[in-house]
């Protein structure tokens, strides 16, 4: 679980979540789009509310029961599918799908990416050969690509290929959808 707070949102003044157990997928597509998102796994609905509260995040949740105790700051999110419940924030709250932060949260842990060197990633590439497929840096990304990101709260480094063309073109196809 990251500790970011608002004030460690790229998206000043815009709203930050905290999204309960059942909308880790909908946590990961929020921090895509650039919103402050946390995702803190099982927690009772008492820590919760209480997290919501003290760090001024709007509570999502599926649980009727949790949304009515956290109300007015929770949304209770209707749908199971994903493109749904990110078309209701955009619907109900005015999501941004295509501001200028998106991309620049770790969907892993929350923390705002920082630009890194690709010296820096040369090294790294270096140090996690022989490491879990997961954290690797395929072979050739440093032959094909200039630009990097890190992440200073887990390490991940990540830049613009084929996954973020995907994800890219996913939220496009959203903001067109809402816009029909």
């Amino acid at each position: 679980m990251s500790t970011n707070r608002k004030s460690d949102s790229p998206a000043a003044g815009g709203p930050v979540f905290l999204c309960d157990q059942m909308l880790g997928s909908l946590a990961r597509w929020l921090r895509f789009l650039g919103y402050d998102t946390l995702y803190p796994g099982a927690m009772p609905d008492t820590d919760l509310l209480r997290l919501a509260v003290k760090e001024g995040r709007m509570l999502l949740t599926r649980d009727r029961q949790l949304a009515e105790r956290a109300s007015p700051g929770a949304v209770l999110i209707a749908s199971v599918l994903l493109d749904e419940q990110i078309l209701q924030l955009k619907k109900e709250i005015g999501i941004d799908m295509e501001g200028p932060d998106r991309m620049m949260r770790c969907p892993r842990c929350n923390a705002t990416l920082a630009v890194a060197s690709k010296e820096e990633v040369e090294g790294i590439a270096r140090e996690r050969r022989g490491g879990s497929p997961g954290e690797a840096i395929p072979d050739g990304v440093l032959g094909r690509h200039e630009e990097f990101w890190r992440c200073p709260g887990c390490g991940q480094v990540y830049w613009h290929g084929s996954h973020y063309d995907r994800i890219i073109g996913k939220i496009g196809e959203l903001d067109k959808g809402y816009r029909v």
